[in-house]
């Protein structure tokens, strides 16, 4: 028996509860309870525990419905239902949604704690087989990454060249661009790789939880802190920390993320412990942090520590040698996914792809690829099930933008269709009558510039 792993005991008869946490709390086993299958739901979210002793009937959530949330959060979790109401439908079920196991109530604790024993056992089994994948698994190469154009493969080169070696990345672009997938690569390609890929977003917290994640905190630093929790840069130790949107993080954040590179080493929150940390430093941002430091937004001094290599990611409008890839691959992907027999695109549609900005990039690729397998009814995908929500957007944009002129401005006062018009002549005599690079430069399709023209040609005719 393995000694201080962690079980949650679920049930919302507290002497049950209180006397499993007692029993197999004596096994050796750190207990932690739930009331409600709401609640073990949160707990899991929180925690990753290595296994779940979960009853079936409870007042609000039940113990299926639980099972099901916390399979959708944490597969991994092993869970144990517990049902004084034994059918061979209730097992079935349960273990059809992902139950490891199941026991009936009264409880022979013999078997208990055989089962117990068994899944914790399972649990640790399937982690170190996982790990040992990882391990000799194969090196991250090109072909990994889906794409074949030059601006693509530059940065592919790239990563080959910096990954084995220790230096910071910041990794550039665009919002959608993949920007984790290059972070991921560059740890998978790396000495590092045995050790943990950390994530974290440091745009979707404020600076105190931030913080707190970040660096760990003591138990009583603060209000619900109710243990020592290890923080993210300890949790990647030996490993890579990938620091998304890190250009977000607030003036006193970055004084104290400088500290962590410039001395490797931390303090926990409310702590006094200086705490030595190996981690190598993977930053992202969606913005010009030159231009962050110049306006007073980014500490300069933390720009250099991050700024060592730099690798930018091409929006997908600069690498439209890949958008008929990825798109195929996208479809595989959720074809399957919606057992559907959906065998490509229509030359229609691979055209309207091609010509499309794709102002979300991949991820707005991907978002749209999906919609249409969804929606499709057809072996076909034809580019009347394509809908770029964002293509009429980038035309009112770019009216709008015209119609902000300063007074004396010749577009000044008019409605805002005709200023969307001149907007459009106005790009077509630029470009040289080329309409598909007037309807790039516009951020539309070159099929919804040519009904804007014909809309026009028939006012006019």
């Amino acid at each position: 028996m393995q000694k201080g792993l962690e079980i949650l005991i679920v049930d919302d008869d507290s002497a049950h509860r209180v006397m499993l946490k007692k029993l197999i709390g004596g096994w050796g086993y750190r207990v932690y309870e739930a009331d409600d299958g709401a609640v073990a739901i949160e707990e899991a979210g929180r925690r990753s525990f290595d296994l779940i002793l979960m009853d079936v009937r409870m007042m609000n959530v039940s113990g299926i419905e639980a099972l099901e949330r916390i399979k959708m959060i944490n597969p991994a979790i092993p869970i144990i239902i517990m049902t004084a109401y034994a059918s061979v439908e209730t097992a079935v079920s349960a273990l059809k949604k992902g139950a490891y196991d199941y026991l009936t109530k009264p409880l022979d604790f013999d078997e208990l704690q055989i089962k117990i024993a068994r899944a914790t056992e399972h649990n640790r089994q399937k982690k170190e087989i996982e790990y040992l994948k990882e391990r000799l698994g194969e090196k991250f190469d090109r072909q990994n990454i889906i794409g074949q154009s030059a601006a693509m493969t530059r940065l592919l080169e790239m990563v080959e060249q910096v990954a084995p070696t220790q230096a910071t990345v910041l990794v550039s672009g665009e919002s959608g661009t993949g920007k984790e997938i290059i972070a991921n690569a560059i740890h998978q390609n790396s000495s590092r790789r045995p050790a943990p890929f950390v994530k974290i977003n440091c745009a979707a917290l404020t600076e105190t939880l931030l913080e707190s994640e970040l660096f760990g905190h003591e138990k009583g630093a603060f209000t619900g802190a109710d243990r020592k929790r290890e923080g993210k840069f300890v949790q990647a130790d030996t490993g890579s920390i990938f620091l998304d949107e890190v250009s977000e993080m607030s003036p006193g954040m970055q004084v104290k993320l400088l500290r962590v590179l410039q001395e490797r080493e931390l303090t926990r929150v409310g702590g006094s412990e200086v705490i030595k940390v190996d981690v190598r430093v993977i930053a992202a941002t969606n913005k010009d942090l030159k231009e962050e430091v110049w306006r007073g937004r980014f500490r300069e001094d933390l720009f250099y520590r991050l700024n060592v290599v730099v690798l930018t990611v091409p929006p997908l409008r600069e690498r439209r040698d890949d958008i008929a890839l990825l798109a195929h691959h996208f479809l595989k992907t959720f074809a399957a996914r919606n057992e559907k027999s959906i065998q490509g695109f229509t030359p229609g549609a691979l055209r309207r792809m091609t010509d499309y900005a794709w102002p979300g990039n991949v991820r707005e690729l991907m978002n749209t690829i999906e919609r249409a397998v969804v929606l499709n009814r057809s072996e076909m995908i034809g580019e009347e099930e394509l809908v770029f929500p964002m293509e009429e957007k980038a035309l009112r944009d770019s009216a709008k933008a015209q119609d902000s002129l300063p007074a004396g401005s010749s577009l000044e006062g008019l409605p805002l269709e005709e200023v969307e018009r001149r907007s459009i002549l106005e790009m077509l005599q630029a470009t040289g009558g080329n309409k598909s690079e007037a309807a790039r430069r516009l951020g539309i399709t070159r099929k919804t510039l040519r009904k804007k023209l014909e809309k026009y040609e028939e006012k006019n005719g």
